[in-house]
């Protein structure tokens, strides 16, 4: 049977662009298509061709629909991928809103840069283009989740829920069984979410397997817990914000977090714990996924009823680019919250908003989620006195609150459940989606706190993926000869093994092997394949 790889060209040693190849015998599957984002380093990977011909991908799976997991979809399909995209029912219906957005906001940037003179680039031009998100919306293939979706040559994939956004899930991948052995297989956590979320039921535990591909967003902290009002810092800072005259801004993420603000300060109007001010949701992309989350209502919590947003007083959702640019410009000129897209300051209306109101100490910021580094976001929480925006820098006197009660993303205690909860346990965990320090953090409490084989991979590595019932030092000789050529970057194979039966050496049970390798392959005679360089083989007692 042809060895199975997988390279990670994405979401390692960085929170942003979820990126999995598989290579099973002659197939090359992509799990993610992420855009990069923050770091200006991370970013310029998105304008580099693709470590493999596009049109060389069989199929592609995604575990959901946000930018850093989607976004990159129309850029493989300009470069000539026409295969299939398998995903939850949920998530191709956020995915159309995402990607069309992005890709207009891609033209629009692209045209304003050209016109501001602000791109060293001449002409600017966009990533992609709304055409060739036309082009991908049709690959998206629905799949249920718990279902069996055969992707042919014996390779399979199951969805199971994630509970961090609507259509959200972990995906198992499953590939061809040699002989007479069991199924090798990995399991990617996607994004998951909390034990509790505020809008979605709760995120179910998929089968376990022997390799796992997990998150680590908050992989090295513990989300806070209300001491007392829940949100207090969100409510605390509205009201001060109205009592001096001013506005508040709350960027936030289209999908899944303008629900979740949505339904808080529902509440607190309902307590009384905020002035009844105007509010204002602007942005095309969170108006339409709320659609979609009042249409695709299987998903959520049994207490919650969306149209209940509806109901509520003093809400108005600006649709219009003119309704956008008077509110920009102070229509109404009153004290009001205004929720606006990106939740990391990125790009969007939220840009104009911010634009306008940062100068002025009467109005507040409020940041409700995950902040890249690198972002504008991460920028402001970190007390930045100026932001660089459309080429100037703008002053920052508004007052910047961090509402950390907000996230949806597991913290590490959830991750950690997670695993736990894994039947059978895993031979080696890949942390990945998570700061360079987050990785590195998970992977050690996962290591020492349930005696797992835990590695946060490098960007471009390549590891073995082979779950067969052999000895561990069998492994090497059968995996690396003939291992696909890895991309440029990539440091190491790592070959990670799950031994179901005992292995016996110097008297010991043991399990679980770990094998690393810098082997270089070069031609021997006869056509002979020689493999110069070391082997490191990591074992571990069984408990």
């Amino acid at each position: 049977m042809p060895v199975a790889t997988m390279t990670f060209l994405g979401a390692a040693q960085t929170v942003t662009g979820s990126k999995y190849l598989l290579e099973i015998g002659g197939r090359r599957i992509l799990v993610d298509a992420g855009m990069f984002q923050g770091e200006k380093q991370w970013r310029l990977k998105n304008w580099e061709d693709f470590p493999v011909p596009p049109d060389s991908i069989s199929d592609i799976i995604l575990t959901h629909a946000h930018l850093d997991h989607c976004g990159y979809l129309p850029a493989l399909v300009k470069h000539g991928f026409d295969g299939p995209v398998w995903c939850t029912a949920g998530t191709k219906d956020l995915a159309a809103i995402v990607l069309r957005d992005a890709g207009f906001l891609a033209e629009r940037e692209a045209r304003d840069a050209a016109q501001g003179g602000w791109s060293k680039h001449n002409p600017p031009l966009p990533i992609y283009t709304p055409a060739d998100v036309e082009r991908t919306l049709p690959l998206l293939t629905p799949v249920d989740f718990d279902a069996d979706a055969d992707l042919g040559d014996d390779i399979w994939v199951r969805f199971t829920r994630a509970g961090h956004i609507l259509g959200s899930s972990s995906v198992t991948v499953r590939m061809p069984a040699p002989d007479g052995m069991p199924a090798p297989s990995v399991l990617f956590s996607g994004d998951l979410g909390r034990h509790d979320h505020p809008v979605l039921r709760p995120r179910d535990i998929p089968p376990g397997s022997p390799v796992v591909v997990i998150e680590s967003t908050y992989g090295d902290r513990e989300h806070p817990e209300p001491v007392n009002l829940p949100h207090e810092a969100l409510a605390d800072v509205i009201r001060r914000t109205v009592q001096r005259g001013g506005s508040v801004l709350i960027p936030a993420f289209a999908i899944d977090r303008t629900e979740v603000v949505m339904r808080i300060l529902s509440g607190m109007r309902e307590d009384k714990r905020i002035p009844d001010v105007p509010i204002y949701i602007n942005s095309p992309m969170a108006t339409a996924g709320l659609e979609v989350y009042r249409r695709d209502g299987g998903e959520l919590r049994a207490d919650l009823d969306l149209s209940d947003f509806a109901r509520m007083s003093n809400v108005h959702e600006v649709r219009s680019a003119e309704e956008s640019m008077e509110l920009t410009r102070g229509r109404g000129k009153g004290p009001s919250i205004i929720i606006s897209s990106s939740g990391m300051v990125n790009g969007g209306r939220v840009l104009h908003h911010l634009e306008r109101m940062l100068p002025d100490d009467r109005n507040a910021i409020v940041l409700t989620g995950y902040q890249s580094v690198g972002t504008r976001g991460r920028a402001l929480m970190d007390g930045a006195t100026q932001l660089k925006m459309h080429g100037q820098y703008i002053p920052v006197r508004a007052e910047i609150v961090v509402d950390r009660e907000f996230s949806v993303h597991a913290d590490a205690s959830d991750l950690i459940d997670w695993l736990r909860d894994l039947q059978p346990q895993p031979g080696i965990v890949y942390v990945t989606h998570g700061e360079e320090e987050s990785s590195e953090k998970l992977a050690a409490r996962i290591h020492a706190e349930l005696g797992l084989v835990a590695v946060a991979p490098g960007y471009a590595e390549r590891v073995v993926l082979d779950a067969v019932a052999a000895p561990p030092v069998a492994a090497p000789a059968a995996a690396t000869p003939s291992a696909p050529a890895a991309p440029e970057g990539a440091a190491e194979e790592v070959a990670a093994v799950a031994v179901p039966t005992p292995a016996a050496l110097a008297g010991l049970d043991l399990t679980g092997a770990r094998i690393t390798s810098d082997l270089t392959a070069s031609s021997g005679q006869d056509g002979e394949i020689v493999l110069d360089g070391t082997i490191t083989i990591r074992l571990r007692p069984r408990t």
